[in-house]
């Protein structure tokens, strides 16, 4: 089985590289160096506007009346938008496709998640992702958001470098949202058949040693990825690629539902799946053009190319769904939508309308292939095709962005093979760190229910609930 599962991988990686082989001898062999100029630093913010402190390299006080009422209307918008797409919509979205003795279960996974990472965030996580210490790690400035400051008598509060306009208490907000949605994603992967208590203690230790380290190195400037070059404008490889492959590693450890493979598992409720599916799609605008930091022309530009991508990959996985099964289903449509807003994630600071149509279509075939074959092919139990959508989608639209990425919009010129080398990374990373993670619960308080259990259904016997 293992086996069959690295050779499924490998083979995934293989047909995602080999699409881009003969764009990748044409790209630079030196890598573009983020952060030489304020445009350049691959952030999930936007460059520091003209009209900030040329000295700010770290985050510090400055006076109120510098702060912009627009820039701080719209990030506080986006943070809301950005939480939305966890609770209630992918809550949503995975409570639909499970069975319904495990719906409520599966609800729980993104609700707890929401509750550990906000907790987890304020104490420890902002201050090691979003200040510079090294370039693998950030240092403990802000534990407990100590400097975190709004004086209204003194006229003075405190900013983040990558996104002076401003308050730091929004900036850190919308960057928590982030944190949330990520380890939240994975939980469809072991779907109807982890313990709760198992779950919680998954969630804290991924968040602290996979999703801070990931984050400091590509979106503080300080990260050694960042210094690199690799561009990851609002989550494709911090997001996508990290969740998707801990997600592949989560299904492998804890194993198979019972029954997988031989019984039918068809979704409870598909109208709750869309309905979360399109929470997403609105929130998603939070996601990329928020993360311009600012109410600007570049976040207005990435919220169209999230459109038009989203669209384009949605018709894709329809159209090839149509072909290969006579005919289009729901699932599919929202799942091609799902697998387009993954992939123009890293690219949507930087890319032009060619751009996103191309990642959208590639993404919307490449899901689809990843999310049926590769799973065939694997014979793995990804309950909710976490890899097959986000590892994958993650993956082409991180590629891509080096294809397409255009100087005249993101302030840098893409490379290709700067960006290979950034999911090879994340992909390593987060794959062994995730394992380690699971084989310590595993051996000290186990990952799965009972049998018992999982035949009665996770909602009544975990949480004394069900639904009718």
């Amino acid at each position: 089985m293992k086996i069959r599962v690295l050779s499924s991988f490998l083979l995934s990686l293989t047909f995602i590289f080999s699409m881009f082989s003969s764009t990748c001898s044409a790209q630079t062999e030196s890598p573009v160096l983020a952060g030489a100029t304020a445009t350049a630093a691959p952030a999930s913010t936007s460059a520091i506007p003209e009209a900030a402190p040329s000295s700010m390299n770290k985050p510090g006080m400055i006076a109120a009346d510098k702060i912009s009422a627009g820039d701080t209307a719209w990030m506080m918008t986006s943070t809301a938008l950005v939480l939305l797409m966890t609770i209630p919509g992918l809550a949503l979205f995975y409570t639909g496709m499970v069975r319904k003795k495990n719906a409520l279960g599966t609800m729980a996974h993104s609700l707890a998640t929401t509750c550990i990472v906000t907790v987890l965030w304020v104490v420890l996580g902002y201050s090691l992702v979003f200040t510079a210490g090294s370039p693998f790690l950030g240092s403990m400035d802000r534990f407990m958001l100590h400097g975190v400051s709004f004086l209204k008598e003194a006229g003075q509060l405190s900013v983040h470098q990558l996104a002076p306009t401003i308050p730091e208490s929004v900036f850190l907000m919308f960057q928590m949202t982030f944190a949330i949605i990520t380890p939240a994603l994975i939980t469809g992967a072991f779907a109807e058949r982890m313990k709760f208590s198992a779950l919680l203690l998954f969630i804290t230790l991924w968040s602290l040693l996979v999703y801070v380290p990931v984050a400091h190195w590509v979106w503080e400037p300080a990260g050694w990825l960042a210094a690199r070059g690799v561009l990851d404008f609002a989550g494709g490889t911090v997001v996508h690629i990290n969740a998707g492959v801990s997600g592949l590693v989560a299904a492998l450890i804890v194993g198979p539902r019972l029954g997988f493979g031989k019984e039918p598992m068809p979704p409870h409720n598909l109208l709750l799946t869309a309905i979360g599916a399109s929470l997403l799609w609105v929130g998603w605008f939070g996601f990329n053009a928020g993360s311009a930091g600012a109410a600007d022309g570049r976040a207005g530009l990435a919220m169209l190319v999230t459109q038009v991508a989203t669209a384009m990959s949605a018709l894709a996985w329809m159209f090839v769904e149509w072909l290969r099964r006579g005919k289009p289903s729901v699932l599919g449509i929202v799942s091609g939508a799902v697998a387009g807003l993954v992939a123009i994630t890293p690219a949507s600071g930087f890319v032009d309308l060619t751009g996103a149509l191309v990642i959208g279509a590639v993404a919307g075939v490449a899901c689809y292939w990843g999310a049926t074959s590769l799973k065939s092919m694997g014979g793995y139990d990804d309950s909710l095709d976490v890899f097959g959508v986000h590892a994958i989608g993650g993956i082409v639209g991180a590629l891509l962005t080096g294809v397409f990425a255009l100087k005249s919009i993101g302030g840098v010129d893409g490379s290709l093979a700067t960006q290979a080398f950034g999911v090879i990374v994340t992909v390593i990373y987060s794959g062994a760190v995730t394992a380690i993670i699971l084989w310590l619960l595993k051996v000290s308080i186990g990952l799965r229910v009972n049998k018992e259990e999982e035949r009665e259904g996770l909602d009544l016997e975990l949480h004394g609930e069900h639904i009718l």
